[in-house]
C-alpha cells in the first residue's frame, strides 16, 4: 500500500485526488469506529478479526486488473473507491485486532511478543520495499504495479490465514490500561512519514454500554490538550498528499529510489523505537513528545530543500528515527493524560480528533499546493509542523 499514492501520481492524479486517498479512510473511521466499538463488545474478537481481514484484503486483489478495464483517469477514481471500500472493514479490523491482541497475549509476554513482531515487520517492510523497487524499475509500466499489487494481495491473504489460526487461552487477563507499542497493526493505510498505531482503539470495545460521546470532557484541561493534538494531526497530514507528486514530478525519482527511501525510513524507525524507553526514562513522556514533535518538521524541510535523491534518502533516515520518537511520545503522553477509570470516552474523543486532523490536513494540503506550488507548500508544512510542536509544548 505504500506504493498506492505513487502509482496514482504516475497515472496523473491531482493533489486533490491524492488527498482524497488519505481523507476517504478517515471519513470511514469517523462514521464507523464508534458503532464498530459498540458492536464488538462481547463479540468473538478472533473470528471478527479474521473475517474482516479477508474483506479488507480483497481490496488488494481488486487493484490488479484496473489497467485492463480502465484508462488512467478512470483508474485514479477506482483506486479512491477501493481505498474507501477497504477502510470500512479495515476500521472494524483495526479495533477488533487491537482488542483481540490484548485479550490473547498474557501481560508478562506482551513486551516480548511486541518486540519480536516489530522486528519482523521492520525486516519484512525493508526487504519487500527493496524487492518491489526492483520489480517496479525492471518491468514496464503498468505491469510492474500489477505484479506488486499481486504480491501484496498474496501476502495479505496469508496474513488473514494466520489470523484465523489464533486461539484464545480461555483466560481473562488483567487489563493493564497501557499502550501496546506495536507497529504491526492491520486495517490502517500507511503513507510516507505518517505511519500511525491505532492506539487505544481497544477501549472502544470496553465502554460497558456507557456513552462514548462526552462533549463535557472538552470543557476541562483535556479540551486544550485535545485541541493541541488536533492541530498536530492536521499539520502532520498537510504535506502527505504532496509528497508523492513531489517525488514523481519535481525530484523525478524512480520507483526503486522511492522504495529504498521507504526501507530506510522503516528500518530507522524500528532502531529508534528500541531506544525509546531509555529516552523516555531521561526526558519523561512529555519531554519525548515535545522534542519529537519539534524535530518532526525535519522530513518535509529536507525534502523541500532536496534537488536530487541524496537529500530524500537523508530525510528518510532522520524522519524514521524522529517519527519513532514522536509517535511514542504522543502515545505515552496521551495515556498519561487519560484517567484510567474513564478511558473509553477519552479515547473516543482522541480518535475523533485524529481523523478530523487527517481529513482536514489531507484536503487542505493540496489546496495550498495549488496556490504556492509543491516545493513551497512542503516547506510551509515544515514550519506549521514546528508550530504544532510549540503548541504541544504549551498545552500538551
Amino acid at each position: 500500500m505504500a506504493f498506492l499514492a505513487v502509482y496514482a501520481s504516475r497515472l496523473g492524479a491531482s493533489g486533490f485526488q491524492i488527498g482524497l486517498l488519505m481523507a476517504g479512510p478517515a471519513v470511514a473511521n469517523l462514521m464507523f469506529s464508534l458503532p464498530a466499538g459498540r458492536w464488538l463488545e462481547g463479540s468473538h474478537l478472533i473470528r471478527v478479526s479474521f473475517l474482516t481481514s479477508i474483506l479488507h484484503r480483497c481490496g488488494y486483489l481488486l487493484l490488479i486488473p484496473l489497467p485492463i478495464f480502465f484508462d488512467q483517469a478512470e483508474q485514479v477514481w477506482m483506486i479512491l473507491l477501493i481505498a474507501i471500500g477497504m477502510s470500512i472493514p479495515g476500521t472494524v479490523l483495526a479495533i477488533g485486532f487491537n482488542a483481540m491482541f490484548a485479550d490473547v497475549i498474557p501481560p508478562d509476554l506482551r513486551s516480548e511478543v511486541v518486540g519480536k513482531r516489530n522486528a519482523l515487520v521492520a525486516i519484512s517492510i525493508t526487504l519487500t520495499s527493496l524487492v518491489c523497487g526492483q520489480v517496479l524499475d525492471r518491468i514496464m509500466f503498468p505491469i510492474n504495479y500489477q505484479v506488486v499489487f499481486g504480491l501484496g494481495g498474496l501476502g495479505a491473504m496469508l496474513s488473514s490465514y494466520h489470523l484465523g489460526k489464533i486461539r484464545s487461552l480461555g483466560v481473562a487477563f488483567p487489563r493493564l490500561n497501557q499502550p501496546i507499542d506495536e507497529f504491526a497493526r492491520p486495517g490502517v493505510l500507511r503513507f510516507v512519514d505518517a505511519l500511525r498505531r491505532p492506539v487505544g482503539l481497544r477501549f472502544l470495545t470496553r465502554s460497558g454500554k456507557k456513552s462514548l460521546v462526552r462533549p463535557d470532557l472538552l470543557r476541562g484541561p483535556f479540551g486544550l490538550f485535545l485541541i493541541s493534538f488536533l492541530l498536530f494531526y492536521t499539520f502532520q497530514y498537510l504535506p502527505i498528499p504532496l509528497f508523492p507528486l513531489f517525488f514523481v514530478y519535481d525530484l523525478n525519482l524512480s520507483d526503486g529510489a522511492i522504495s529504498l527511501g521507504n526501507a530506510i525510513f522503516y528500518l530507522a524507525m524500528l532502531l529508534a523505537s528500541l531506544r525509546l524507553n531509555n529516552i523516555s526514562a531521561r526526558l519523561g513522556h512529555r519531554g519525548v513528545m515535545i522534542y519529537g514533535t519539534l524535530l518532526y518538521s525535519l522530513y518535509p524541510l529536507l525534502n523541500g530543500l532536496a534537488r536530487d535523491v541524496s537529500l530524500y534518502w537523508m530525510a528518510s533516515l532522520l524522519g524514521g528515527g524522529v517519527w519513532a520518537m514522536t509517535n511514542g511520545g504522543l502515545v505515552n503522553r496521551l495515556m498519561e493524560r487519560v484517567p484510567e477509570n474513564d478511558r473509553p470516552a477519552h479515547m473516543a474523543l482522541h480518535n475523533l480528533a485524529l481523523n478530523l486532523g487527517i481529513l482536514s490536513g489531507s484536503l487542505f494540503g493540496p489546496f495550498i499546493g495549488e496556490l504556492v506550488g509543491l516545493r513551497a507548500a512542503i516547506l510551509l508544512s515544515a514550519a506549521l509542523r514546528l508550530l504544532a510542536g510549540l503548541v504541544l509544548g504549551v498545552w500538551g
